[in-house]
C-alpha cells in the first residue's frame, strides 16, 4: 500500500495533524513523507492548516485535506436512490434521496442520479467531483464496473456503469456490488469499526453478505463473493428470481415475507394480518414487523421460521471464515431483536464453540446510512490511491 494512500486516508480520519505526528503514525522516514507532501500540495490534495502549539510552546503548522475536496455517494436499492456530496474527511455536504424503481433501467436511473448531482452543483455544493461510488444491487465486476445478470435489474446487465458516469461527471468511478459497500460504511463509521474481519449481511429486498478479510473487501475472482441469497435451504422450496428452486432469498426477503403474511391472514391464521389485509388489499414485511412488534405469535413465528434459515447459512459461513463480528442490516434489520436472537441461536449452537465464543452478532448502528457512507468511502479510496480491489 502507498505512502500517499497511508497519508491521506490518515488526514481523511484523523483530521489535521503536525508533519511529526503523521511521521509518527505512517512510521516512515520524515524526509519521505516531507517530499510526498509536497507532491500532495502541489497536486491539490492537501493544504497547511492553522498552526497548533507543542509542549514547548513552539507553533507546529498542521497538514489537511484540501477543503475543496468533493465525493459522490450514490446508494441504488431495488426501490430508492441515496446520493450524497462529502468534503475529503466524508463529511456530508449535501444529500438526497428518493423512490426510484431499479427495474426502470439503466438509462432512466443513472439520468435521475446525473440530474441530482447537477442540481447539487447549481446549489453551489461542488464545482467538480474528484470521485464517484456507487453501490448497485445485483452482482457486479468491480474491475469493469459494470453489473452481471442482476436478477432484479432488468436492462442492467453489462451496462457500462463506470464509463457513463465517469463520462457525464470527469472524474474517476467505482462501482460496488451494495452489500459490499454498506459493509465499508459499517466498518468505516459504524459499530465495526475496530474490526478486521467481518460478515456483514444485509436482508431487504434479497439477502447478501459483504466480507472483510484482514481489513480489505473480499470479492472474490469474478466479484461475486458473498451472493449468499441464492444458496439452497429448500431443495422443495418457491421457485426464486434466478431461476433456481428454494433460494434462501425466495424464503426469508421483503417478498417473502409479504407472501407468507397474506397466506397466513387468507387462511385465518393471524387476525390481525386478516384484518389488515382486509382494510389494504395487500400486505407487506412492514406489516409483519409492526405485528411481530405487537406481539401477535403468526408474525412472530414468521420472523423466527426466516431467522432460523437465514442462521443455517451464516453458521456455514462462520465454520469456514471464523469472522471477529457479524452485523445485520438492510430494511428487515428492522425486525430486530426477535430476528437477532433467532440468528444467535442457530449460529451459536451449529458452529464450534472456539468460532462462536467471543462472536459478536449486532445490528447494524448505521442503518439506512450504511450504503452511502461505505459509497463514500469507495470514492475516497478510489482517489486516494487505494486499488480498492
Amino acid at each position: 500500500m502507498s505512502i500517499r494512500y497511508e497519508l491521506l486516508t490518515v488526514l481523511r480520519d484523523h483530521g489535521p495533524l503536525s508533519r511529526a505526528q503523521l511521521a509518527g503514525r505512517l512510521e516512515v522516514p520524515r524526509r519521505r513523507l516531507l517530499a510526498e507532501l509536497d507532491h500532495l500540495v502541489e497536486a491539490g490534495r492537501v493544504v497547511e492548516a492553522e498552526s497548533a502549539g507543542t509542549r514547548r510552546g513552539r507553533r507546529s503548522t498542521l497538514v489537511k485535506l484540501d477543503p475543496g475536496l468533493r465525493f459522490a455517494a450514490v446508494d441504488l436499492d431495488a426501490r430508492s436512490v441515496g446520493v450524497e456530496v462529502t468534503d475529503g474527511c466524508l463529511r456530508a455536504v449535501a444529500s438526497y434521496s428518493e423512490h426510484c424503481d431499479i427495474r426502470t433501467g439503466p438509462v432512466n436511473v443513472l439520468g435521475r442520479v446525473t440530474q441530482i448531482l447537477e442540481k447539487m452543483r447549481a446549489q453551489g455544493h461542488f464545482t467538480q467531483l474528484d470521485a464517484i461510488g456507487i453501490g448497485l444491487p445485483g452482482p457486479v465486476s468491480f474491475c469493469e464496473g459494470v453489473p452481471v445478470s442482476p436478477p432484479i435489474m432488468p436492462g442492467w446487465d453489462r451496462h457500462p456503469v463506470r464509463d457513463v458516469l465517469s463520462g457525464e461527471h470527469g472524474c474517476p468511478v467505482a462501482v460496488d456490488n451494495d452489500v459490499n459497500v454498506m459493509t465499508l460504511g459499517e466498518q468505516h463509521s459504524g459499530v465495526a469499526r475496530t474490526v478486521d474481519n467481518l460478515i456483514f449481511v444485509k436482508i431487504g429486498s434479497g439477502v447478501g453478505c459483504g466480507m472483510q478479510i484482514a481489513g480489505r473487501i473480499y470479492r472474490g475472482a469474478a466479484g461475486c463473493a458473498g451472493d449468499i441469497g441464492h444458496i439452497q435451504v429448500d431443495a422443495h422450496g418457491p421457485v426464486c428470481s434466478c431461476g433456481n428452486v428454494g433460494c434462501l432469498e425466495a424464503l426469508f426477503s421483503q417478498e417473502a415475507l409479504a407472501r407468507h403474511a397474506e397466506s397466513a391472514a387468507d387462511d385465518g391464521r393471524s387476525l390481525l394480518l386478516a384484518e389488515l389485509l382486509a382494510a389494504k388489499g395487500c400486505l407487506t414485511a412492514r406489516d409483519v414487523a409492526d405485528g411481530a412488534a405487537a406481539g401477535d405469535a403468526v408474525c412472530i413465528g414468521i420472523v423466527r421460521a426466516g431467522g432460523r434459515q437465514v442462521g443455517q447459512v451464516l453458521a456455514g459461513l462462520v465454520s469456514f471464515m471464523n469472522p471477529s463480528m457479524i452485523v445485520i442490516g438492510g430494511d428487515l434489520a428492522d425486525l430486530g431483536h426477535i430476528l437477532l436472537a433467532e440468528l444467535r441461536s442457530v449460529v451459536y449452537q451449529r458452529s464450534l464453540p472456539l468460532a462462536t465464543g467471543d462472536l459478536p452478532m449486532v445490528l447494524s448502528e448505521l442503518g439506512a446510512r450504511a450504503g452511502v457512507v461505505g459509497a463514500a468511502v469507495l470514492a475516497s479510496e478510489l482517489a486516494y490511491g487505494s486499488p480498492v480491489s
